[in-house]
């Protein structure tokens, strides 16, 4: 049940929470659900103190006037912010290196170019984690043209990516030793990855509810644990989008709860070591 606000910083009134749930929604098609008021209160009440607000009535309040400056890309910054880690779900990245990446360096050996895109990539580990494993697996690709492509809605996250600095608890979060010695440095209580692997990457904000600007094929699309916040008329839209993205014979990699239900005409599900991946037809 809804707590009723009473100018506590603590809780949110039910006509202010069904609001913010319209508001995440048309703003990037986030379904925020009906029992989800202790997330709202635990990310959005350090927003109002960061904009010297008093509760998250007035937060709300000051949201549907849009008379305060950058609150509303804060609050959607706020929310959208997705637990990441470092090699997650860790069957796409034997997968990669086992089957995908090989069978694409088969194919796309004429033009030595792969492309890359991980399109929820919140503050990095999985665009790192790809060029990690593409350093130490494959250091013959060092001579071709790879794109490696990060992008998430939150351009407060897209910069922490950039830096490619992390803490300690960031770091034990699925990051093998052997990942660790070879492409970091300690810096006080934080950890720097190298800029061979960063010089590599690029990050971009990008809302993938809304339209899509121009972009080139990619070989590989890791669009992993993001459509789950969508619905399903803009679960379909994305997916479209991302197949009409891929090259021939690339590779679409959803999260381990995620599917393909209706069907694409254009890919073809593969299954790898008991996982299943869309591969687009054609080479």
């Amino acid at each position: 049940m809804t707590v009723p606000a009473t100018g506590s910083r603590n809780s949110i009134a039910e006509a202010d929470f069904a609001f913010l749930r319209d508001f995440l929604y048309q703003s990037s098609a986030m379904l925020l659900q009906e029992n989800k008021e202790y997330l709202v209160v635990s990310r959005l009440v350090p927003v109002a103190e960061q904009f010297g607000l008093e509760s998250l009535s007035r937060l709300v309040a000051e949201l549907r006037k849009g008379s305060v400056s950058h609150l509303a890309t804060r609050v959607i910054e706020a929310m959208t912010i997705n637990e990441t880690l470092w090699f997650r779900d860790i069957r796409p990245f034997f997968a990669l290196r086992d089957h995908i990446v090989p069978e694409l360096i088969q194919l796309r050996g004429p033009t030595r170019r792969m492309s890359i895109w991980s399109a929820a990539s919140s503050t990095g580990q999985e665009l790192y984690s790809v060029a990690m494993m593409l350093d130490s697996s494959f250091p013959s690709l060092e001579s071709w043209s790879l794109t490696l492509l990060g992008t998430d809605i939150n351009e407060t996250i897209i910069r922490k990516a950039r830096e490619g600095r992390y803490s300690t608890v960031e770091m034990n979060r699925g990051l093998p030793a052997e990942m660790l010695a070879r492409y970091f440095t300690r810096q006080g209580g934080h950890y720097q990855l190298s800029e061979g692997i960063r010089r590599r990457t690029r990050f971009a904000a990008m809302n993938l509810a809304k339209a899509w600007p121009l972009m080139p094929e990619f070989d590989i699309i890791m669009l992993r644990n993001v459509l789950i916040y969508f619905d399903p008329v803009t679960r379909s839209r994305v997916l479209e989008q991302a197949a009409s993205r891929l090259s021939p014979g690339g590779y679409l990699i959803l999260g381990a709860g995620e599917a393909i239900y209706n069907g694409l005409s254009a890919l073809v599900p593969v299954v790898v070591d008991g996982a299943t991946y869309y591969r687009r037809t054609g080479r």
